[in-house]
């Protein structure tokens, strides 16, 4: 629908992948990774987030000599040391975009409509896009000195994090979530009334193309993201329920990342959405959720010689695209036939001594509950045409 394509990236990387791109200042680095050295004494990470993997990927198998941008999605397993809670896990599960080697923000605009769209197809409306632009590294700097000296006189209101944030990180402090920081960050400076002007354009217009494809948003200026590698657009999902501090999922364009990984300046933007995190909110809004596809067939056998012809059966089913069970362990004729009733199979294939002799089998159509004894090749036709 997107035209992006599956990658599959290690489990553990070389830890500095992710040192050297998430920022030392951040949770993800300085509380939430597992770092561990291996019998080499190589220093390795469990995967902590998915971009870095993929950009290191990206730089690795010479993807920048593909057509760009290049299009890649992910559903993986990542690894957070945290408090297990509601919709917190050490070990979860991410989806995600990355588009790699392309500036143009109607790129940004696609990756937010990719995740918007997700959302919506999966029954989940109780939730408002929160976007943002946190500059680059042209007119950030400038903003952060004006930060830091909005916050000079007021060391003695902030708690530990925030004061260590101020002097490694100061744009972190507009994500406290501290009740008493609150005021503060109200009557903080706004960062998109100090952005260049490339910026300031690059932003005007992924708004403009959000409301060309119908995604509304609310501009949120204190959003700023967990990950130092951001720059310019960054946005999450977050859901309507009052006192949710949970996003649903978010992402951000990364321009600088690749170059941190050593490649050339190259362009990036992408998302990442917690796949525990939907099962929740699914939950919470009692989003009917489709059950497993169920069998066509059941094969049922009874009597000597009976599971070969059973398993042929099985065997020409399955060879036609039609998917089918067979009964095992020897039960009761009784027994398979409750078997087939729970498996939500609509057909039987009953074979017995009476159905090996003639070399037909009988069909039972579990909805109608009517039955007719074919052959074979009948009756594997009769399914295929239903």
């Amino acid at each position: 629908m997107y035209g992006y394509q599956r990658i599959d990236t290690p489990v553990f990387e070389d830890a500095g992948v992710y040192l050297r791109t998430t920022g030392d200042s951040t949770d993800v680095v300085r509380k939430e990774m597992y770092i561990f050295e291996d019998r080499g004494g190589e220093k390795l990470a469990l995967r902590p987030e998915g971009t870095a993997g993929v950009c290191r990927a990206y730089l690795e198998h010479g993807m920048s000599n593909l057509v760009q941008p290049v299009r890649l999605f992910y559903i993986a397993p990542v690894f957070r040391y945290d408090r297990p809670q509601a919709g917190r896990y050490r070990q979860h599960h991410q989806f995600g975009v990355e588009a790699l080697g392309d500036a143009d923000p109607a790129l940004d605009a696609e990756v937010i409509d990719l995740l918007h769209t997700f959302y919506r197809r999966l029954g989940l409306d109780d939730f408002r896009l929160q976007l943002n632009s946190i500059g680059d590294v042209m007119c950030r700097p400038a903003y952060l000195e004006r930060l830091r000296a909005y916050y000079a006189d007021k060391l003695d209101l902030l708690d530990r994090d925030c004061r260590e944030r101020l002097e490694n990180n100061p744009l972190r402090l507009l994500d406290c979530k501290n009740a008493g920081c609150q005021p503060i960050i109200d009557a903080a400076p706004v960062l998109v009334d100090h952005l260049c002007e490339p910026c300031r354009d690059h932003f005007a217009t992924v708004r403009r193309c959000l409301e060309r494809l119908g995604v509304s948003h609310d501009l949120n200026p204190r959003l700023v993201r967990g990950l130092d590698y951001y720059t310019r657009t960054v946005f999450e999902f977050q859901p309507l329920v009052e006192g949710s501090q949970s996003a649903l999922g978010g992402g951000g364009r990364y321009d600088g990342l690749i170059e941190l990984l050593g490649g050339k300046p190259t362009p990036g933007v992408g998302f990442g959405t917690g796949i525990e995190r939907i099962i929740l909110n699914l939950k919470r809004t009692e989003v009917a959720v489709p059950g497993g596809a169920s069998p066509e067939l059941f094969v049922a056998h009874m009597g000597d010689g009976t599971i070969e012809a059973a398993l042929d059966i099985l065997m020409r089913a399955r060879g036609e695209g039609i998917s089918a069970l067979m009964a095992t362990g020897g039960r009761s004729l009784k027994a398979q036939m409750r078997q087939a009733d729970s498996s939500g199979a609509r057909y039987v294939a009953l074979i017995g001594e009476r159905e090996l002799e003639s070399g037909e089998v009988t069909l039972r159509d579990l909805t109608t509950r009517s039955q007719e004894s074919l052959p074979v090749a009948d009756a594997i036709s009769r399914l295929t045409a239903s």
